[in-house]
């Protein structure tokens, strides 16, 4: 069991979320305030994804990474930065002609979606640990086993921590087999995603069980979409392990209250402390999941 709770505030993501709440951040300064936002207002790490300026959607541009993590470091706060790689992955299919690729589609190679990474050397950068049906419609994310080992195997030699994203149980099997070949530098660090169509529903029962499949001494935290945010802050804390919340998973502070990070991030606190735990400072987290602050 924690004594200490790794909060992490995921700020923005890659979803289609900014014409559904004002509060969705856009711009590198949008972001990186609302970062600095969440770490005075308790998060260890921040979890940062772009977006195209013009187009509000989701993004892969080096500039606008180095200048979201530039703004953060010359703030008053100094939380872990967790920077995506896992853009770059997707796929949508004409259903009635599954060779023809439709608008959407963003797919490269698992080292071309480490540009930002090579050369930020941020603390953390996830690693989508398989492929998924994305929800409804024809569109996949692509993330094969040949494409994870070499991507794992980069990331390595970065000297960059893997915080391996686990969508699904099989995704947890292959995460476990890269760790048992050497890939994952110890101690491996988990995010077990819960309730994302179609991968691992929001279950409980499933997370106690996803928890029984990690390696002995492994690092792990734990999320839920939508209006079970808040819950699985509870069950992830009640399993022994850390927290995610943000606007990249959930939009509400309550039924039609609109959120911002910041709420998001008090309100798990103020779970994180009801259940008798603490909340890790960035550099306790840095000390639990032996990051290398030269990254």
């Amino acid at each position: 069991m924690n004594n200490k709770v790794i909060v992490t505030c995921a700020v923005t993501g890659a979803g289609d979320t900014t014409g559904k709440s004002e509060h969705v951040p856009v711009t590198p300064d949008e972001i990186a305030a609302d970062a600095v936002a969440a770490a005075r207002a308790g998060a260890s790490v921040v979890h940062i994804h772009v977006r195209d300026v013009v187009t509000k959607q989701s993004s892969r541009d080096v500039a606008l990474y180095r200048e979201v993590v530039r703004l953060i470091k010359a703030s008053d706060v100094d939380p872990v930065i967790n920077l995506t790689a896992g853009m770059g992955g997707d796929l949508v299919l004409d259903p009635s002609h599954p060779t023809r690729q439709l608008l959407g589609t963003d797919l490269v190679s698992g080292l071309e979606r480490l540009a930002h990474v090579e050369e930020l050397r941020p603390e953390i950068c996830t690693i989508d640990m398989g492929t998924l049906n994305f929800g409804e419609g024809s569109n996949v994310y692509i993330s094969t086993p040949d494409m994870l080992r070499e991507g794992a195997a980069r990331i390595q030699e970065l000297g960059v921590k893997p915080e391996m994203e686990i969508f699904d149980t099989g995704n947890l099997w292959f995460a476990n087999e890269l760790v048992a070949e050497g890939l994952i530098s110890p101690p491996p660090l988990y995010q077990l995603c819960m309730g994302i169509p179609y991968g691992a529903p929001a279950d409980p029962g499933l997370l106690q069980a996803m928890v029984n499949m990690l390696p002995q001494g492994a690092n792990w935290t734990s999320f839920s979409i939508g209006r079970k945010q808040m819950s699985w802050v509870a069950q992830s804390v009640l399993l022994g392990g850390h927290v995610r919340v943000g606007l990249e998973d959930n939009l509400y502070l309550s039924k039609g209250v609109k959120a911002t990070n910041a709420q998001l991030t008090e309100r798990a606190i103020g779970i994180v402390h009801d259940l008798g735990r603490s909340v890790a400072t960035p550099d306790e987290a840095r000390d639990i999941l032996q990051l290398d602050r030269k990254a």
